[in-house]
């Protein structure tokens, strides 16, 4: 299973009841296509960096979304074809999320390796003076 961020604006006068019916909706239809919601996470209300269908400005959400391919796509049309959203983008995070926890790790593996490596370095001084 692949992890995805999808990040919607929707229209700024909509109400907090049909936005809980259309994160609800997302949900079921991804449910659907075999994927699961991890989290939605409501931005709130921002200013858009430029006008889109004549709108400036929008209701931020975040959804994290673990499935295939099957899932996004779904969720993607359903964004497409959904009025009140203004815009939407998908963004594949697991990839990263294993590239830092690597990095992590490195960083960890060096940190453990240098005391070892200065107190060895200090005892051979000790030796040869």
């Amino acid at each position: 299973m692949r992890t995805y961020e999808v990040m919607f604006i929707v229209r700024p006068d909509m109400s907090d009841e049909d936005l809980d019916r259309l994160v609800s909706t997302l949900e079921n239809q991804v449910g659907t296509a075999g994927g699961s919601l991890k989290s939605v996470e409501r931005m709130g209300k921002r200013r858009l960096a430029y006008e889109v269908r004549s709108f400036h400005d929008g209701t931020y959400i975040l959804l994290t979304v673990e499935g295939g391919g099957a899932a996004i796509h779904e969720l993607e049309r359903r964004l497409r074809v959904t009025e009140p959203v203004i815009k939407f983008l998908t963004v594949r995070v697991d990839q990263e999320q294993a590239r830092l926890a690597k990095l992590k790790e490195a960083q960890a593996a060096r940190r453990r390796s240098a005391p070892a490596a200065a107190e060895a370095g200090g005892e051979s001084a000790a030796v040869t003076a």
